[in-house]
């Protein structure tokens, strides 16, 4: 198994390993980039960490590992935004119907929703992802938002882990 920040060429590819414990305890993602084309966007390969407007079960873990992940300062949320991020199932559709649910007004999931609904209408993939996308859409990447904070029930001054938790209790429930 690969550790935290490890990496290895494949080609003139390299893969860096980035541990993202939550989903299961020893869940990796895996980053890539080209030295060759700097101005090539980084390609995430997210697992079960990251999905188009989700995250995998906290099966092994808690919020506060997938906020470690997800949030602000996350391991994943603080790659560039344009990095491509491949993600494990295509649960794009019913994850932003959940997403929907407790984030409605957003006029960017607002127009990803549409968007997917044609492409799905079209038998086609909504895979890839962006992080800079997922940051305005994905409500496990919005939990410091105030309108998230309050659709799930919690005051102003909630912290983002106690609405990551209840996000993902709403989303287990969904």
């Amino acid at each position: 198994a690969m550790k935290n920040g490890e990496q290895y060429t494949l080609g003139g590819l390299t893969v860096t390993a980035l541990h993202t414990p939550c989903h299961t305890r020893g869940h990796v993602c895996f980053l890539v980039t080209d030295a060759a084309r700097p101005d090539a966007a980084p390609v995430l390969f997210a697992g079960d960490t990251l999905f188009v407007g989700g995250c995998g079960r906290f099966f092994e873990g808690n919020a506060q590992e997938m906020y470690g992940n997800l949030g602000l300062e996350g391991v994943l949320a603080t790659l560039p935004p344009e990095t491509q991020v491949f993600c494990g199932h295509e649960y794009t559709a019913s994850n932003l119907r959940f997403a929907l649910s407790v984030d409605g007004a957003n006029p960017n999931l607002q127009a990803k929703a549409a968007w997917v609904d044609g492409m799905r209408a079209e038998g086609r993939s909504t895979i890839p992802t962006t992080i800079g996308g997922e940051r305005l859409w994905n409500p496990f990447m919005r939990a410091d938002q105030p309108e998230l904070k309050a659709s799930v029930g919690l005051g102003e001054s909630a912290d983002p882990i106690e609405v990551m938790a209840a996000v993902r209790a709403a989303k287990d429930r969904f």
